[in-house]
């Protein structure tokens, strides 16, 4: 800090905190990360009125985690009932691959994608302890720990990891199938409403301003899927053991055999919330984190879940990844107040037409996989409406550029588990080092993701984006903004510089 400035010491933080998200199976993140954050605020890098202003901007997610997670936990019974028939009827894993990114992405284009890959984890765990105790020589009622392998017969153990590889492979197509869907419509990321907000966009508008890049890059996403699995390149192929799918065949048929009046009766409650979730997520009733709330208050209270020991289970998974996440946020004030990503704003907007465009997604994506992509969105945005009302760009150009900042915090995000908050929740979960799910792992199988879909990304961005807008105008399913994106107003608390004459609203 005080040899070679802040600015240096400020890449140096990031790099040390990329470093304990990688070794994250070896010791969790909140210690030596919150370590580092408190460190940077010591020395001045970052102020805490900073650090909470980081952590109220991002409230909407604190409560989802908080309380989504938990309430997808009170579901676990309907999901584990829906994804065995699934898990057991599909042969093909080439075909169970695709279905589960297939999946990802349609439920994150209406939900939060934490929200479905806290789904994906639930129903991974319930099918992983079902085969670990078996294989364990365990019965349905004794005490099991399915973190330790003491147990687990030696006819078992190749069985096991191959079980493991296979729930690796199925977590990861449904994770980047959640950043498929999630970048395509307005309530699909958090970033997504604010570069929405900001532009003026509706839901209709955002989706086919988007499309250009989107379609594009959700086809070949498709297409990668079904390449990695068909030639069992950067660690997928993993199948099924037929051992294992005994076993969940057996699982599946006792549970049947169990579907008295009372567990009929809580599937259809569990149903119900389910539908009511969906609804509520995809209108946009209210705050994903009140929506979670609700669905916990629901169905408990018809569950006859009413002991407070039976509710303090399911917000185990969930807590000590949201205590992460506000380290993140001290992380990231250090970012905001050292302005470590000011020389690359300035170096794109020095550049003009397609090619500012194009180092828009670039620069979008290289600091998304090193931050948050929500974050990152946010200071692109923002200065882009201060030009925008300085009237260095056109209205149309700030429509170009807002598809390019969206697209592109979105889809090269997939690289590194920094980038999502969804894969950062897939790496920090209980899960994670049971299937030996690792931060190198992580990079490693998303690489092909990452080349096939940041190309895409990039070549629709250069060539498809402005002629496929343009014929969007001719044809009337796009209108001609005003000069202004909204009505002058200051940008999270910071005044929006306007020089010249007023611009019209």
């Amino acid at each position: 800090m005080y040899t070679v400035g802040p600015f240096v010491t400020g890449w140096c933080l990031i790099l040390e905190f990329i470093l304990t998200l990688a070794l994250a199976l070896k010791s969790y993140p909140l210690q030596p990360g919150g370590l580092l954050a408190l460190e940077a605020v010591l020395i001045g890098m970052a102020k805490p009125e900073t650090v909470y202003h980081e952590a109220l901007t991002n409230f909407q997610v604190i409560l989802l985690l908080i309380f989504m997670v938990a309430g997808i936990y009170f579901m676990k019974d309907l999901l584990l009932f829906i994804f065995a028939k699934i898990l057991l009827h599909v042969r093909s894993k080439t075909k169970l691959a695709l279905l589960f990114s297939g999946l990802g992405a349609f439920l994150s284009a209406f939900l939060d994608a934490l929200t479905v890959t806290a789904v994906i984890i639930a129903v991974a765990v319930g099918f992983f302890k079902v085969y670990h105790r078996v294989a364990s020589g365990k019965g349905s009622r004794d005490d099991h720990d399915h973190t330790m392998d003491h147990e687990v017969g030696s006819l078992h153990r190749s069985d096991l990891e191959e079980f493991r590889g296979f729930l690796r492979n199925l977590l990861m197509h449904g994770a980047v199938g959640t950043a498929l869907g999630g970048v395509c419509t307005l309530v699909g990321e958090p970033q997504n409403l604010l570069i929405g907000e900001k532009a003026s966009w509706n839901f209709i508008e955002f989706f086919i301003r988007m499309s250009p890049v989107t379609m594009p890059v959700l086809c070949v996403g498709f297409l990668t899927c079904v390449f990695v699995e068909r030639f069992r390149w950067f660690g997928y192929g993993f199948n099924l053991p037929i051992a294992v799918r005994d076993i969940l065949l057996r699982f599946d048929q006792e549970t049947s055999l169990k579907m008295d009046h009372r567990f009929k009766a809580r599937l259809i409650i569990q149903g119900l919330a389910m539908i009511c979730l969906i609804v509520a997520l995809a209108f946009h009733l209210a705050e994903v984190g009140i929506i979670g709330l609700t669905v916990i208050v629901f169905v408990t209270a018809f569950n006859g879940i009413i002991e407070e020991h039976q509710l303090g289970e399911a917000f185990k998974e969930a807590l000590p990844f949201t205590a992460l996440l506000v380290v993140f946020f001290a992380v990231v004030a250090v970012i905001q107040e050292q302005q470590l990503f000011g020389p690359i704003i300035q170096y794109a907007l020095a550049m003009d037409g397609d090619h500012q465009i194009g180092m828009f997604f670039i620069a979008n994506g290289i600091l998304s996989s090193i931050s948050d992509n929500v974050f990152v969105a946010t200071v692109y945005i923002e200065q882009v409406v201060r030009t925008l009302y300085q009237g260095v760009i056109s209205r149309d150009q700030f429509d170009l550029l807002a598809v390019a900042i969206n697209t592109g915090t979105n889809i090269p995000s997939v690289a590194t588990p920094n980038g999502q908050a969804a894969f950062l929740f897939l790496l920090t979960s209980s899960l994670a080092p049971v299937i030996r799910l690792s931060y190198g792992k992580m990079v490693w199988m998303a690489i092909p993701y990452t080349v096939t879909m940041t190309i895409t990304g990039l070549l629709s961005v250069y060539v498809l984006l402005q002629p496929v807008t343009q014929t969007y105008y001719a044809q009337g399913l796009l209108r001609h903004h005003a000069l202004a994106v909204a009505e002058q107003q200051p940008v999270h608390g910071i005044p929006v510089s306007i020089t010249g004459s007023t611009l019209p609203k």
